[in-house]
């Protein structure tokens, strides 16, 4: 009997060897390289001249956004058309990084009077997210995963509301870059690579949690990686702007005015073709839309946050974005003389730092939508607030969270939240046109929750960044804006120039506009000297992102910086880590910028594929 049951294990074993024998073999005759490489120069990691000119400039996360923005510009249109053709050209060339019905948080300055207006480019949680359904399932805080941690859409009510109230061009006409681009294709980049760089086991585990997700990302095939150059196609994604651009060409020609004709698009989508299809993936996978959610969506026009530092006004979105961080700290740091430390010296970065977890234990305590939380946005961007955080600077890392100001306690300290499977980025444009109007946008949202069927839209996860804790600005509540990481910056220079600034990067994103800001308005860089010099973040305070842990004392440093300084900090307590030169965790930067006699420079990061063009 022994001998026999040997015998059957022996052959069992053979057995599996050989079918494991078969399947690497059948894995290894798989297609892996590229299936159509195109001719691509990619701009990431390579140095740069500064963009100068005498009439216009734009700046995007992409060189196809970049080229529709300017085209746009060359054809007439002014910086509200440049930027409806450029935020549509992200959606495509870097879709898994800012989707069309993500999150856009604007600004938009008006060249003849200066006025600087915000736009709530974030949408809101639908009716039936409730805290009390969230906690009911056990979570403490939203999974990104889940249907549930999909919000409204905003970002096409932010680009209709822009060619509403400033464009001068159709939509459809404005559309026609982004349509060709989806079905003609482009050429991977490497930031995009990076975000869909998965381990075959990832690529399959990816098609069996969404598999329309990976069906438009991987094209279905779990086996080929992607590769820097190759084609990239979003047939279903051309197919959605198609159908936008054919509901306003059908309403003009049956006699609409162009605000009409905007109507008919933004219908389309809200309440038309593209609304049953999210509600038929709602009422699929047991998600929270209806159709009052969406028919009721609107965002509105606002003033922005506005603060002082140096002489120099700065601008950026309300309390639904975490924006109030860049005048917050640059304020703090205003009674301090950092050109006397010197441009990324060891005292320079642990004073910068310092001042970034002060504040950020502020943003924590206090900042959430102000239509539902009591912000003390004048007493937080006060000379009063900034003097008491100066004063709680000191030698030494903080360990964790800092103490938050006399409204609220520290928060928690745990470990680092881990990095998502796919996305874990956001993109930027700028533009300035030859009349001085101006746009900056910093689209965002990730496809970690599932694609709506046969429209390419990635609904994204942005509510992972309420909490879910009842005593936090920031809880989930219905039709509330979640505290969202992107935000738009803009400057008026005491010298009379202006700057229009914004990156990618979830919490990276108001340390990096920060440092760039200083770069220019302290240490007197051009735009590009200022996106080029080495960077550093902190980790010392909660994620935005859900589950909104923290790494305490933890800081990275950009190599040349790391190399410099990273001894000096060590001894001030921090845990220093080192990023390569270039890496694209520490954002992509546009930065346009006019001077008083009305030159304008452009700042492209090659810590992205960024791209910018000034004529």
């Amino acid at each position: 009997m022994r001998g026999r049951l040997r015998t059957w294990g022996r052959r069992v074993a053979i057995a599996v060897l050989t079918l494991v024998l078969i399947l690497i073999g059948a894995y290894a005759a798989l297609p892996k390289g590229p299936r159509d490489p195109m001719d691509f120069t990619s701009p990431k990691g390579v140095s740069r001249p500064l963009a100068t000119g005498a009439e216009h400039a734009v700046v995007a996360g992409t060189p196809w956004a970049a080229e529709a923005m300017r085209d746009v510009l060359d054809d007439g249109g002014n910086a509200a058309d440049a930027a409806v053709a450029g935020l549509l050209a992200l959606n495509v060339t870097f879709g898994e990084a800012a989707s069309f019905p993500g999150v856009a948080p604007m600004l938009v300055r008006d060249g003849r009077t200066g006025e600087v207006r915000s736009y709530t480019g974030a949408g809101t949680a639908p009716a039936a997210a409730t805290l009390e359904r969230f906690r009911e399932r056990g979570w403490d805080s939203v999974p990104e995963m889940d249907i549930w941690a999909q919000l409204l859409p905003a970002s096409p009510d932010v680009l209709l509301a822009l060619l509403e109230e400033h464009g001068s061009k159709s939509f459809a006409e404005l559309a026609a870059p982004a349509i060709r681009l989806a079905r003609e294709g482009f050429p991977v980049h490497e930031v995009m690579a990076h975000n869909l760089d998965f381990s075959p086991i990832e690529r399959i585990g990816f098609g069996f949690l969404l598999p329309t997700n990976a069906e438009e990302f991987t094209k279905g095939e779990w086996w080929r990686p992607i590769h820097v150059g190759d084609r990239f196609t979003r047939p279903l994604l051309a197919d959605t702007l198609e159908g936008l651009a054919e509901a306003e060409t059908a309403a003009r020609a049956a006699g609409a005015d162009r605000s009409g004709g905007l109507r008919a698009v933004r219908d389309h989508f809200y309440t038309g073709p593209i609304a049953e299809a999210i509600l038929a993936l709602h009422a699929d996978e047991g998600g929270l839309f209806t159709a009052e959610d969406l028919a009721g969506y609107t965002g509105h026009w606002e003033q922005p946050l506005t603060a002082e530092f140096d002489g120099h006004t700065i601008h950026t979105n309300r309390a639904w974005t975490q924006g109030i961080v860049v005048p917050m700290v640059l304020r703090l740091l205003a009674g301090i003389d950092l050109a006397a430390m010197g441009h990324n010296s060891e005292e320079y970065v642990h004073t910068v730092l310092q001042a970034i977890d002060l504040t950020m234990a502020d943003r924590e305590a206090y900042v959430g939508d102000e239509a539902f939380v009591d912000v003390p946005v004048g007493e937080l961007l006060s000379e009063s607030h900034a003097a008491r955080r100066r004063a709680a600077l000191r030698e030494t890392a903080y360990d964790g969270t800092p103490d938050a100001g006399p409204l609220a306690s520290a928060a928690a300290v745990g470990s680092h939240a881990p990095d998502p499977l796919v996305g874990k980025d956001t993109t930027h444009l700028a533009v300035v046109d030859a009349d001085g109007n101006a746009v900056t946008i910093t689209p965002s949202d990730f496809p970690l929750t599932p694609m709506v069927p046969g429209t390419g839209l990635n609904l994204g996860n942005r509510m992972t960044q309420f909490r879910l804790d009842p005593d936090s600005p920031n809880r989930l509540e219905p039709g509330k804006r979640p505290r969202i990481t992107p935000h738009a910056v803009m400057v008026d220079e005491a010298d009379g120039g202006r700057i229009t600034i914004g990156t990618p990067g979830g919490d990276v994103q108001t340390q990096t506009n920060i440092q760039v800001l200083l770069n220019v308005l302290v240490f007197g860089m051009d735009p590009q000297q200022a996106v080029e010099a080495p960077r550093f973040r902190s980790l010392n305070f909660p994620s935005s992102f859900a589950p909104h842990e923290v790494e305490p004392r933890t800081i990275e440093l950009e190599a040349p910086l790391y190399d410099d300084v990273h001894e000096a900090l060590e001894a001030r307590g921090y845990t220093v880590r080192r990023l390569p030169r270039w890496d694209h965790e520490l954002g992509g930067v546009g930065i346009v910028r006019t001077r008083p006699d009305g030159r304008v420079e452009v700042g492209a990061d090659p810590h992205e594929s960024t791209t910018g063009f000034a004529r």
